[in-house]
């Protein structure tokens, strides 16, 4: 599989990877689906209204880039002594960065558009530690 290009049309994403309550995964690039050993790419739809569960990806960095809607990414920052959730508010164009092992979780707080993401890890299978908190 790795001496050849792979087209993965935008009809064809695998929706059988790992997944979070609130929010849908699909994979286009994987070890599974192309062979690839050191990244995962796929995308991530948030319907309106909705909150995902608070998880984690392990040791995989994590890049979003948002495509569609104004996702939030919530987690818990303690870098400065003291405990505060903090939200990161986005739009169309931006760009996250997830490191390893950071608790967080999306939401999209429209009440009637979906908001769609682009995610590339650095593993090659997604990887997702579901958490009852941040």
């Amino acid at each position: 599989m790795r001496a050849r290009l792979h087209h993965i049309r935008a009809d064809a994403l695998d929706g059988a990877t790992a997944q979070t309550g609130g929010m849908r995964r699909f994979a286009a690039i994987s070890g599974q689906r192309v062979g690839s050993e050191r990244i995962w790419m796929g995308q991530t739809h948030v319907a309106p209204a909705t909150a995902s569960a608070n998880h984690h990806h392990g040791a995989s960095e994590t890049a979003i880039y948002v495509v569609k809607g104004h996702p939030e990414f919530v987690f818990a920052d303690d870098t400065s002594g003291t405990r505060e959730e903090v939200r990161l508010r986005t739009a169309p164009g931006d760009y996250v960065f997830v490191p390893p092992y950071v608790p967080h979780r999306e939401e999209n707080p429209s009440p009637d558009e979906e908001a769609v993401v682009v995610i590339a890890r650095s593993t090659q299978e997604a990887v997702v530690i579901n958490l009852p908190t941040l």
